[in-house]
């Protein structure tokens, strides 16, 4: 491995100052579970790693009366471990339960899984659905991003030199709300998905009509997607298999997936409008049980 300085500063301020004073030659360090890997093989060649698992700002776990409020260095067990998760932002539940195993997951954190920019990344298609917002920090100050913005490519995103994400914030689901995250693989050693959807959906008063929809695909693109037309579409729609059907054929309608070891690109086009359809069967069954 190559040889790197480490850092590990106790402020946000001086987190950002240590980042910003590398010029682009230093990397974030949340759990490690990638960027190490990433630094053995040479993939990445850092000067220096900064530990921001002692930043307050990066460890916020905070349920307000209009968002949660979740820190990029929170572990993947402490959300799968939240009985307000599991109630409210189930997708993000259902994600973080299937990253890696016991031992990855107590080191992970959904900030790193976004920051990683993969397009297979379980975390950020239910991200996508809960319509999520990046608060990110840098030299210039802070910005927020929707998080269906952030990832510009396999592996990259719209960080800049010397910025990282400071936290997560995930609007307050309605009365009426449900949401789910499935994937498919091919077998349980690889443990990458050929297609990763997310959904929420908001439900009348009656529980059979959809107000609202949100589908968030992954593995299906360059990046993970919105899917834009197809969470359009189910406002206003009945509750039912054929309204699911077609936001399954909707989306199949905005991918464009590729041929790999996982699987083909005609086998990933028709599962995605498979699994949009399962997905957003349980998220309604998960609003309706509320």
């Amino acid at each position: 491995m190559r040889n790197f300085d480490y850092a590990a500063p106790a402020t946000l301020a001086d987190t950002v100052k240590l980042l910003a004073g590398q010029n682009g030659r230093a990397r974030p360090l949340a759990g490690g579970t990638d960027l190490i890997d990433h630094v053995r093989t040479g993939r990445l060649a850092p000067d220096i790693v900064v530990d921001i698992k002692q930043v307050p700002e990066l460890n916020i776990f905070e349920f307000g009366p209009q968002s949660l409020r979740l820190g990029a260095a929170v572990p993947c067990w402490r959300v799968y471990g939240s009985d307000a998760i599991k109630a409210d932002y189930a997708a993000l539940a259902d994600a973080c339960m299937i990253i890696g195993g016991i031992q990855i997951q107590n080191r992970a954190s959904v900030g790193g899984n976004l920051c990683n920019s993969g397009p297979a990344a379980d975390s950020t298609p239910a991200l996508i659905a809960l319509g999520a917002v990046c608060v990110i920090a840098g030299a210039q100050g802070s910005r927020e991003v929707p998080v269906e913005q952030f990832c510009t490519g396999p592996g990259k995103n719209i960080l800049q030199p010397g910025e990282l994400l400071v936290e997560l914030r995930i609007p307050k689901p309605p009365a009426n709300s449900g949401s789910h995250y499935r994937r498919f693989i091919p077998r349980n050693e690889m443990d990458i998905a050929v297609v990763g959807v997310g959904a929420s959906v908001v439900l009348d008063a009656a529980k059979q009509t959809i107000v609202s929809g949100r589908i968030g695909l992954g593995a299906v693109a360059p990046t993970p997607l919105f899917a834009a037309a197809a969470s359009a579409a189910l406002a206003g729609k009945p509750a039912t298999e054929a309204t699911f059907r077609a936001a399954g054929e909707a989306a199949r309608q905005s991918i464009s997936p590729i041929d790999d070891m996982r699987g083909t690109r005609e086998f990933r086009l028709q599962l995605t409008g498979v699994l949009v359809e399962r997905v957003l069967t349980a998220a309604v069954e998960r609003a309706r049980s509320r």
